[in-house]
């Protein structure tokens, strides 16, 4: 048994902790019972540098499929080209507007107390421009995660790698061929940038990105024939972080199968969700699992956990947990 297992086996007995250990043991039971899990990511995540321990989960067979948003997809890849440009701000809660002028005069740009150069989005545009233009000329179609992907490999990316290419989720999804849906793509710096490169004629047309609907059908499918190759015994799990586009489009999978499709598949067979959000306020992010039950997402026998605390603390070990680390 492993050191975090262990000392959260030992500790974590009550409240939120009790909370976080019930939803490591059935995230793990789930896997180790045959059942596959989507993991969807929300908030800035990949700049936290999730991908630490998220990229270990994905390489161990821990997930088959995420869900996030475009800011989380690309993060994880300015971190992997610029790490060491990164600046950290210890005293951010106090920033004055004038210093928070002065970071964006220098192109830094700010999450919350780490800031990322805006010159490695210059250098991901190059990249992406070119590969985006080959397709449009090519009448190829791909997920703004596909293009990452095709870049990731070669020598002009791989010479660009600020840290450790095992800490990059992205690069783990790529060698681990799993799907990466990105709903609302263009609200996310390589969304506008996309955008603006069409508008100064250096791209084509936008036809070579594929919508977020045809994201969904492919997630439709994706789910389907994951539960049907379970015949329902252990379908598809889904592990929240955070809430918003991420998680609510990919929870829609199974109500749509069953209500607009109209065809028999398993509600989602595992439900947890990290957050910091209450559910006074009507929003997704708040809501609590049971609701989830009225719009046939889960059912009532859907093991299901709502761990209200910070995800960059809880997830890391969660996924420790599983890796028995």
């Amino acid at each position: 048994m492993g050191h975090i297992r262990q000392f959260m086996e030992r500790h974590y007995r009550h409240f939120n902790a009790r909370e976080t250990l019930a939803a490591a043991s059935a995230y793990r039971e789930h896997i180790n019972n045959g059942g596959k899990m989507l993991v969807t990511l929300a908030g800035a995540m990949s700049t936290a540098e999730l991908g630490i321990s998220l990229a270990r989960m994905i390489r161990a067979g821990k997930i088959h499929a995420i869900s996030c948003t475009g800011a989380n997809l690309e993060e994880d890849i300015f971190n992997l080209m610029a790490h060491r440009e990164y600046e950290i701000i210890d005293n951010w809660r106090g920033l004055q507007e004038e210093e928070e002028e002065k970071l964006y005069n220098r192109g830094m740009n700010r999450v919350t107390d780490t800031c990322i150069p805006e010159d490695v989005m210059r250098v991901l545009e190059d990249l992406l421009i070119e590969v985006w233009q080959d397709a449009c000329d090519a009448g190829e179609r791909k997920f703004p995660s596909e293009y990452l992907f095709q870049i990731l490999g070669t020598p002009a990316m791989v010479s660009q790698f600020q840290i450790n290419s095992e800490d990059s989720w992205v690069l783990a999804a790529k060698e681990a061929e799993i799907p990466v849906y990105t709903p609302g793509w263009e609200d996310s710096t390589m969304g506008n940038i996309f955008v603006a490169n069409i508008i100064r004629r250096r791209v084509s047309d936008h036809s070579c990105v594929k919508s977020g609907t045809e994201q969904f059908q492919h997630l439709l499918e994706w789910y389907s024939d994951y539960t049907t190759e379970k015949q329902n015994d252990f379908p598809v799990g889904f592990f929240q972080i955070g809430g918003g586009i991420a998680g609510d489009f990919a929870i829609c999978a199974a109500p749509c199968i069953l209500q607009d499709l109209q065809k028999e598949v398993p509600a989602w067979g595992y439900f947890a969700q990290i957050t910091d959000a209450v559910t006074s306020y009507g929003g997704y992010s708040g809501a609590v699992p049971e609701e989830k039950i009225s719009w046939g997402k889960i059912t009532k026998s859907t093991p299901r956990f709502s761990i209200n605390s910070d995800a960059s603390i809880v997830a890391p070990l969660i996924f420790g947990y599983i890796l028995d680390d």
